[in-house]
Order: C-alpha cells, then structure tokens, then sequence
C-alpha cells in the first residue's frame, strides 16, 4: 500500500515533465525534416541515400546530444537542485573569489548564453504555432492565405492570457503531451508500415555515408538537423521543478522513441511519395484523421509556446535577482506555486516580437533560417560551462574532463559554424535581440558598478556614524525606520542625510543589508542575522537565492513577531538622481542607456512589497 502513492507521484512528475520541457523538442517534427529538402539555398536532392542519410543524423543527433549529453551527463550537475545556464552559472561562480580569473572569464559567457536564451525565447512560440497552423493546407490549399491570421490569432490570445496566470489550465499540459507523443508515434508507425526497410536509417552507417559523398552538402544539413534538438536546453534548465529523474524516464520511454517513429515515418513517406516534401508531418495522417491532428497540433506548439515564456519569465526573474538587470514588476499568479509568475513587461515586449517575426517570416521553413544560432550558441557554451564545473567543482583531473566534454564541444561547434551561415537569411534576428539584450545587461552591470563606486568613496562607515548620532543628538521621534544599504559596513545615505541635514531620526532603526546569494535558494533558518549597534540602530542581513520572494514586511514580522506596530513602520530609501556629463563617444552614449534604463526600472519599494504609503524617498545626485 505505501508503494502506491510513489509509484502516483513519480507518474505525475513525468507527466508534468511531458507538458512542460518537452513541449518545443516534441512539437520539432512539424518542421525539422521538412526545413532539410525545402531550403532554398543548400536543398538536399531527394534521392534514398540522402533520405538515409538525412534520417540518421537526425536520430544520432538526438542520441549524442540530447541523450547522451543533456540527459544523461550535464543534467548530473545543479545548483540546489536547479539547472539552466544561469543555475550552472552561479554554481562555478560560486566556486570563485570575486575578483577571480575564472569568473571575470565566465561571468560574461554565462550572461551571452542567458542572451541568446532570450533570443530562443522569442522565435519558438512563433515558429511552433506557424508550423502547427500549417496544417491547414492539407486540409485544402484554399486555406493558406489564413495561416498567418490565425496564427497570429492564437498567438496574441497567449500571451493576453500569461495575466491569468497558468495555474487552471497547466494540469492539462501534461494529458495535452501524452496524447500527442502517443499520435505522433503511431502516425511514424502506420508510414513505416508501407517501406519497413526505413529502419535502416537507425545504423549511423548511413550519416558517416552522407558525410563521406556529400561533405560540404552535409556540413549545410546540420543547419537544419539542429532544429529537431531545439528544446535540448529546456530539459536542463526546468529540472528544478521536477528533478531529473521524472524528465529523464518521460524522454527515454517516450518523448525519445515517438520523436524517433516519427522522423522515420516521414522519411519512409518521403521515400514513397518524393513530391510529399511540403507538410510532410501532416500528410502522414489518414484523410478521416487530419482535422484533429491540426487541432491537436496546435494545441501542443500552445503548450510548447507556454513552456518557453514561463521559462524566459523564470530566467528574468533570476536576472533580476542577480542584479545584472534593470528591476520590472514580477507578478505572481498562483498563490501556492511561486514559480507561476508573470513580468507584464517582458511578455508585451515579446509579443510584439513574435508578431513581427510572423509577419516578415510569414512561413515556418522562412523563420527556421532563424532558429539555429541562438540555440546552438546555448549548447556550446553549456559545453564550456560544464568543462570548468568538471574541473573546479567536481575536482576531475583535466585530461579525463577534455576527453569526455571535447566531443560534445566539437558537435557543438559544428553545428554552430553551419548555423551561421544562416545569418543573412534570418539569423540576423534572433542574433540582433540578442545582443541588444546583453547591451542592457552590460550597461546596467557598469551603471550600478557607477553608482556602487560612488557610494564606498562618499559614505559614512555605519559604525562612524552610530558613533556620530550621539554627538549630533538628532530628534529622536516615535516609531520604527527601514533603511536600506548595498552594504552592511555603509551607513544608509538617506539615513545619514535625514541626522545631518533635517537633524531628525526615530527612536528605532533598521539598517537593512539584502544580498542575493549564487544559490537556487536559501533555507528559512539561514536567512538572517541581527546585530544591535546601539543607539536604537539594529544591522540586520537578509539572504536570499536567486529563486525566492522577497516581501520585507513579511521578513520583519517574522523577525520582530511580538511588535504590533510593525504594518507602521516607515521604509526609507535613497533615490538616485543622474545627471549625464557633456561630452561624444560611446561612453555618453552608454550612460545615457543606463539613466534611461534607471529611470524606467521598477521602484525597490514594489521589488520588495514595501506598503506605497510608508515609504520616503531622500534624493541624491549622482553624475556619471
């Protein structure tokens, strides 16, 4: 009887996993195959061998990198339990001194790969849906001028929903996922049925053939192979919600075995029907079962298209944490999941994105051109990461980690090299998004450097200035201040300019330091420490991981659970006000990123759910 509820848990997290992470590498059928015989540049002559060939490096890609790598290696390392390139990120950084070799060099290549994720995060809802909707010219090809209207349709109803929240409708992502695996499987069988000898694809004889005969006409396919692993990512980065075994048994008994009857079931139609190479997945299904399929289509590239947005709210959020980012408004909308949030910010912005890459794309082979970079860019440098955990974490000698990490990293990079040559076709995209966003990243990581800087060389040691309060004998009034510092050794600037200026403090005062440690998240009873400096002035140091909520007055009443005025304390805040210096050149012009970036940041009052009416902001001019 004890054994049920494991063995109902243990089914429910892969389920769950089934909606969630493999929702973009099991909706890549509709169109990765397709992309290698449509592309207008490098078209692959439709002839068996190179089906073969075709076919097989699509299965031994999805074996070595997906499988052997994601699944079965780099998913070994987390961070607290959480993966992802910012969670693999923090867990080597967290291994480094500050101002260490290791992390000047990583810092940058982890933030590039947080980038170019945002660029992922764009083009897949777009590409998943368009691909989906096609379907409906194999309904009737009178229907193809509504693709891009419907798709945007569907589209915009996503992402006006994210405001709702998830939490009703996730439940039925896993089912969604299950019965699609399930279809595509018997769709890939029922074409294997009528050319069995397909199977052969399977020996990676036939890839090592195609690369031999036709090498430079290889090297250009693995532009379009790496769209049948666009999701490999997802698979790492969403193992904190469901830990790595779940995901690990949904990919290797089902998601993998369906992806791969599938690829087989197109290659054996192509193989019977060569002028079948325009929506080769949909012309898979019997006449009677067409309609459902588009439907049932759509629905999984919705659930695909969800997965990637709540994965780019997560990794804002963890950004924001981090501090390499300006602070937006997080919205959580599950009262019980914290991870169910919602930026309005980031999911305006991508929804126009996504509209204007349908609407210059117009087609899924159009914007698979598109794709590649971004994703491939992300392995590769996933690959670098995990070499250095190997090395400085896991204490592995350095012959044995380049030995088992070359390989992939060689893959990687091939696959890389053949993605750029999209770049003139659609790569400039994702890639352009990309940059912008670590263009921001840098510029915010300077300013508040700036700013950071400015405050060490004119602040007050907070012990100097407890020391000082009793010279200056300020007046004292009634109630408690919240003063928040960058640094627990700095006395609050507004603080110190409400003593030496206005001559007046309360009676009690918290000098409160928050710092955002390079873990997933920190345990309750490790959160915080309290010191009493005397003069009614207490230093307390708030801990949390890049993953946690931050509510301050939740915090204090915790800390101070017998006050009963706590709902009146008031919060004071330095508030920065910057002023560009005159001047030319690429300095200026960055600083005048940052001020606009600082002035369109969300306030920390609304970070850190500080009551609007209890807060006082206390100017300071900065020029930068």
């Amino acid at each position: 009887m004890l054994d049920i509820p494991k063995k109902s848990a243990g089914f429910g997290l892969v389920l769950g996993a089934l909606g969630v992470v493999f929702g973009d590498i099991g909706t890549s059928p509709l169109y990765a195959f397709e992309a290698v015989f449509v592309d207008t540049l490098h078209p692959v002559a439709i002839t068996s061998a190179n089906i073969y060939g075709v076919l097989s490096m699509f299965i031994w890609s999805l074996i070595l990198i997906v499988t052997f790598k994601y699944v079965l290696f780099i998913m070994r390392f987390d961070n607290g339990g959480e993966g992802g390139i910012v969670a693999l990120m923090t867990l080597l950084l967290n291994k480094a001194a500050k101002d260490s070799t290791l992390r000047r060099a990583f810092m940058p290549l982890g933030l590039l790969g947080a980038a170019l994720f945002y660029g992922d995060g764009i083009i897949t809802p777009a590409i998943s849906v368009v691909s989906a909707v096609e379907g409906l010219e194999t309904i009737s090809p009178t229907l193809s001028p509504y693709i891009v209207p419907v798709s945007l349709v569907v589209l915009i109803s996503l992402f006006l929903f994210q405001r709702q929240g998830t939490e009703r409708i996730a439940k039925l992502f896993g089912p969604t996922m299950l019965v699609w695996f399930v279809v595509i499987a018997l769709m890939g069988v029922h074409a294997i049925s009528q050319r069995p000898d397909i199977l052969n694809a399977i020996n990676p004889v036939y890839a090592l053939r195609f690369i031999q005969t036709e090498s430079l006409l290889s090297f250009f396919v693995l532009g379009a192979v790496v769209l049948c692993m666009t999701g490999a990512e997802a698979l790492y980065a969403d193992m904190g919600h469901f830990g790595a075994s779940p995901i690990r048994r949904a990919w290797i008994r089902l998601a993998f075995p369906a992806l791969v009857l599938n690829y087989l079931g197109q290659g054996a139609l192509v193989l019977q029907a060569p002028e079948n190479t325009h929506n080769i997945f949909f012309r898979m299904a019997p006449d009677w079962a067409i309609h459902g399929v588009v439907i049932l289509a759509t629905f999984a590239t919705v659930v695909a298209s969800q997965a990637v947005i709540s994965g780019v709210f997560s990794m804002t959020q963890q950004l924001i944490q981090l501090r390499v980012i300006p602070r937006m408004r997080v919205v959580h909308t599950s009262e019980i999941k914290s991870g169910q949030i919602y930026l309005p910010a980031v999911n305006w912005l991508m929804l126009a994105l996504v509209i204007t890459l349908v609407l210059y794309f117009q087609s899924s082979n159009a914007m698979g051109a598109a794709y590649g970079i971004a994703v491939t860019g992300t392995m590769l440098i996933t690959d670098f990461f995990a070499l250095a955990v190997v090395i400085y974490v896991r204490r592995w000698p350095w012959l044995i980690a380049t030995l088992v990490i070359l390989p992939f990293m060689v893959i990687d990079g091939l696959f890389l090299a053949a993605n750029t040559l999209k770049f003139v076709n659609g790569g400039w995209f994702t890639i352009s998004f990309s940059l912008l966003v670590l263009l921001i990243i840098m510029t915010w990581l300077r300013g508040v450097r700036s700013i950071q800087s400015f405050e060490m060389t004119h602040s007050q040691q907070l012990s100097d200035f407890v020391k000082k309060l009793a010279t200056l004998k300020p007046f004292r009034g009634e109630g408690t201040s919240v003063c928040l510092t960058s640094d627990e050794h700095i006395a609050p600037m507004a603080l110190v300019l409400m003593a030496e200026r206005l001559h007046a403090v309360q009676t009690k005062i918290i000098c409160l330091n928050i710092k955002i440690e390079e873990v997933p998240s920190v345990p309750e009873d490790q959160r915080h420490t309290m010191q009493d400096l005397g003069q009614g002035i207490f230093l307390i140091i708030l801990r949390y991981g890049y993953r946690d909520q931050i509510n301050l007055p939740n915090e204090l009443a915790k800390l101070f659970p017998a006050d009963t005025t706590i709902d009146q304390y008031g919060y004071l805040i330095n508030r920065w006000s910057l002023e560009i210096a005159q001047g030319t050149g690429l300095t200026v012009w960055l600083n005048r990123l940052f001020a606009l970036l600082m002035r369109n940041a969300t306030p920390q009052a609304r970070m850190f759910a500080m009551p609007p009416n209890r807060v006082i902001e206390i100017g300071g001019r900065l020029i930068l």
